[in-house]
């Protein structure tokens, strides 16, 4: 078929809609088929869009390179008659496509690559590469004939946003992911009504506010409905890895607190200029306006000398049934520290079990709402004389920072999640660990290119070895040369383990920034 605008109903329509929700009850037969015979023939279209608030994008370094993430989906070239066609904005560099489909186990390389199609939009610009893609008739033209039978294909994407509905319905093929029209049960606002239906503890706050004089207003009752709060949190909806959250201190304005009610109020405004904010640069008058567009929450910060950020990752499959796949501890920073850096697998055992039953709860929330695919549910967890009290804080309605690497070690490892216990156990029966980050970062590491670090991930031996079953995988490779920022996988059988890797990482890349530290590999050459 050849691609026309005319032959669609237009975008965001009832019609497009209806003809979004005809694909997607496709989808669990489709499911079923592939879950039976690992032989059945399909096409995966795998489109890692970050379909978000630009805005918000443009606080990350090196955003472009997210989309790499989802090279660990190219694995799914395990089943023999799986074909994949990624896309990306620009196009990947051979040698990390490469690396990716040499972790294949049992599959020579050329047949892999022969069930393999990258596309690229040829197009850096900051705007989403599901609206690049649209915007290009000829890059559809070469989707729909790469992907053969629209019967026998779906999408695979970052984030469902209006833009991946389009593209669904041009196409002609169900997408793995939330309908757009239920995103907001995934944003700040959203996520605290579906924790009180789930009845799961969350702090206390305001959803649903859009103007400055609501912000004010909410950070006014809890001052005094909250007895001892020092400091709240002011949060865009849709903020990305916590920076649209700012910090707001009530305890410069304390001799305040028992004043007219006016006066209070007129004080707790002029202090919004004087929030922390996580991102780097921003200020009151631009998330100011970023919060009458999209709206936000205020709610309590939550104190304490120890806490933890844990947090639950869960789906709701095709046959729409809720399943919990994981627990981590998240790696936490930035300013405020707030800012979402990586994470640790599994969760600590005081409170992982308690939190894959909270996971699936909200799971099951979501799934009478008619939600689909992977989500995750984030939480502070403070420990108390009587064990610890935990509060969930975010839905994140997408592929995120913990989805990749768990689905690295699953891909990489023969095994299975055991929820008894909260443990991936591996077919050897040994217990396997990871540390993952996106956030590897040095100012002298710009210009190394995917040549130079998978040589010397090697000759430092730090490469995942899959007969030991540990090591470190590594991606957002195309992010290194420009902006010096790495993301890395480290696996073992033992937290120390993962430890021990994310050192010898770090060590070894720092030798490489030196040029007297990379002599004696380069000696060889």
């Amino acid at each position: 078929m050849v691609w026309s605008a005319t032959t669609f109903p237009p975008p965001g329509s009832a019609e497009e809609h209806e003809t979004f929700i005809k694909l997607q009850a496709k989808l669990k037969s489709y499911y079923q088929k592939i879950a039976a015979d690992r032989n059945e023939a399909h096409t995966t279209i795998i489109v890692p869009s970050l379909s978000m608030n630009e805005a918000e994008l443009r606080k990350i370094s090196g955003v472009a390179s997210y989309e790499e993430r989802l090279l660990c989906l190219l694995m799914l070239l395990q089943r023999p008659r799986t074909r994949i066609v990624f896309l990306s904005s620009v196009q990947i560099h051979p040698v990390i496509v490469q690396y990716y489909l040499n972790f294949l186990s049992g599959i020579p390389y050329s047949h892999a690559m022969r069930r393999l199609v990258l596309l690229d939009a040829v197009d850096a610009s900051p705007k989403p590469l599901t609206q690049k893609i649209l915007e290009r008739p000829w890059l559809m033209d070469r989707i729909t004939k790469a992907m053969g039978d629209p019967d026998r294909s779906h999408m695979v994407v970052f984030n469902t946003s209006p833009l991946e509905r389009t593209l669904a319905v041009r196409l002609g093929v169900p997408v793995y992911g939330v309908d757009p029209s239920l995103l907001h049960l995934g944003n700040k606002s959203g996520g605290r009504r579906v924790f009180k239906e789930a009845d799961i503890p969350l702090p206390a706050g305001f959803e649903d506010l859009y103007s400055e004089d609501e912000v004010v207003e909410g950070l006014d009752r809890l001052w005094q409905e909250e007895s001892g709060i020092l400091r709240a949190v002011v949060k865009l909806n849709d903020g990305f890895a916590g920076a649209g959250n700012a910090l707001f201190d009530y305890r410069p304005l304390m001799d305040y607190k028992q004043a007219a009610p006016n006066e209070r109020k007129t004080k707790l405004a002029a202090a919004l200029h004087d929030m922390r904010f996580e991102a780097d640069g921003e200020t009151w008058p631009n998330f100011r306006t970023q919060f009458r567009e999209m709206g936000g929450v205020v709610e309590t910060f939550i104190e304490g000398d120890v806490k933890y950020s844990p947090s639950v990752q869960a789906r709701v499959n095709a046959a729409n049934q809720p399943q919990v796949i994981s627990t981590h501890d998240q790696i936490l920073g930035g300013s405020t520290g707030q800012t979402f850096l990586g994470c640790r697998f599994p969760a600590r055992p005081d409170y992982r079990l308690q939190l894959q039953e909270d996971g699936r709860k909200i799971a099951e929330v979501l799934s009478h709402k008619g939600v689909l695919g992977r989500f995750a549910v984030d939480f502070i967890v403070v420990p108390t004389p009587n064990g610890f009290q935990r509060y969930a804080i975010e839905i994140n309605m997408r592929k995120g920072g913990t989805t990749h690497p768990f689905l690295v070690m699953k891909f990489l490892i023969e095994g299975g999640y055991d929820e008894s216990s909260g443990i991936y156990i591996s077919a050897l029966g040994e217990e396997k660990y990871y540390l993952a980050t996106d956030n590897i970062f040095d100012k002298k590491f710009p210009g190394m290119g995917p040549e130079d670090l998978i040589d010397a991930l090697v000759y430092h031996r730090i490469h995942f070895h899959s007969q030991l079953q540990r090591g470190v995988v590594f991606h957002m490779i195309g992010a290194m040369s420009q902006h010096g920022k790495l993301g890395i996988t480290c696996i073992g059988n033992s937290v120390e383990e993962t430890n021990q890797l994310n050192r010898a990482t770090i060590e070894a890349l720092s030798k490489e920034a030196d040029p007297e530290g990379r002599h004696q590999r380069l000696e060889f050459y």
